[in-house]
């Protein structure tokens, strides 16, 4: 089928092409008479004419395309933070082509090449361990970016987060408030801030209420056998003879591994463990105790998120400082 032309509308009306192509881009309207106008979008209607992007994007030098690069999709996180994220920058114009890097630099790599050679105006991006080479290059290409979530000391470049280390104080302070003095935390084995910020957080607490920081309550997991290494921390957290009497997890994906693991172990909630975690998941639905937990703002990251990248975009001489917002503790029956 062919593709219907600027020329076939021009054609039609009896007008040269440049002058549809200002009645179609909105251009000099108040100099186009408006019967010939109304003319133009008539015949462009009726022959079912669609500008091309293409076209477009050559002469705006823009493809009104935001790359947003989170680090695993099926994190309820990612998968929610992208829907808002899909959903705001359509508001300006723009479309969002995601990506999941799978938490692998590598992997990340190849996803901001691919957009880079698809010519997107922007990029969002959850970075991931490792990735700090990824970003800078993208800052040496003079890209606009926006780091959400996660982010790297020294980096000059706007970055919206939340309050990591506060919020991880607060939920243990609840926990200590709680009567619970031996509180155990799993976490990722990472060398990214935002995550080590929650383990701080939870040692600071203890520290200002005068309970010592035993390092064998906290648990560093790796990913790659998430279920296998959680398992096993649950297990020397319980048989030990100090057993603890709460557990924070400091993700919801460390939470699932280890909600299932406790459910096959007999433990009473709360009686015997208080169990704190970050991030929601409807997967703690089918716990029977409903679980206390951190709410991250993701209403207010993602619309910040493409407020300051469609402004970068458009003036990329603006300025950012970094945004930080406040996650909120969310009290259940699990505490």
């Amino acid at each position: 089928m062919k593709r219907v032309s600027i020329k076939d509308v021009a054609l039609k009306v009896g007008v040269s092409t440049a002058l549809v192509s200002y009645v179609m881009n909105g251009r000099h309207t108040d100099r186009i008479n408006k019967d010939t106008a109304k003319k133009i979008k008539k015949a462009a209607k009726e022959l079912n004419y669609r500008p091309s992007k293409i076209a477009q994007s050559l002469k705006s030098n823009r493809t009104n395309s935001i790359a947003l690069l989170v680090a695993d999709i099926a994190n309820p996180f990612a998968s929610q933070i992208a829907r808002i994220i899909e959903d705001e920058v359509s508001k300006k114009g723009y479309v969002v082509l995601i990506g999941s890097s799978d938490e692998k630099a590598e992997k990340l790599q190849q996803l901001i090449d691919l957009f880079m050679n698809r010519q997107v105006d922007g990029f969002i991006i959850a970075p991931v361990q490792g990735s700090e080479k990824c970003i800078q290059e993208l800052i040496k290409a003079k890209a606009p970016l926006v780091l959400i979530d996660r982010y790297f000391e020294n980096m000059k470049v706007p970055v919206i987060t939340t309050n990591n280390y506060g919020i991880a104080y607060q939920a243990t302070e609840h926990l200590i408030k709680r009567g619970r003095k031996n509180i155990g935390v799993l976490a990722y084995n990472t060398n990214l801030l935002h995550l080590n910020e929650r383990v701080n957080g939870y040692k600071r607490a203890l520290q200002d209420h005068g309970i010592s920081d035993n390092p064998d309550n906290v648990k560093y997991i790796n990913e790659i056998e998430i279920q296998k290494e959680v398992d096993l921390a649950l297990e020397n957290l319980f048989s030990a003879d100090d057993k603890i009497d709460a557990l924070f997890f400091t993700t919801n994906k460390l939470a699932i591994s280890g909600l299932k693991k406790i459910m096959t172990m007999n433990i009473k909630i709360p009686e015997e463990l208080a169990l704190l975690t970050f991030d929601e998941s409807e997967a703690f639905e089918i716990f029977k105790t409903p679980v206390t937990h951190i709410k991250q703002p993701l209403q207010d990251i993602a619309r910040e998120s493409v407020e300051i990248l469609t402004g970068i975009i458009e003036n990329k001489n603006l300025k950012y400082k970094p945004r930080v917002y406040n996650s909120k503790l969310i009290i259940k029956q699990s505490t």
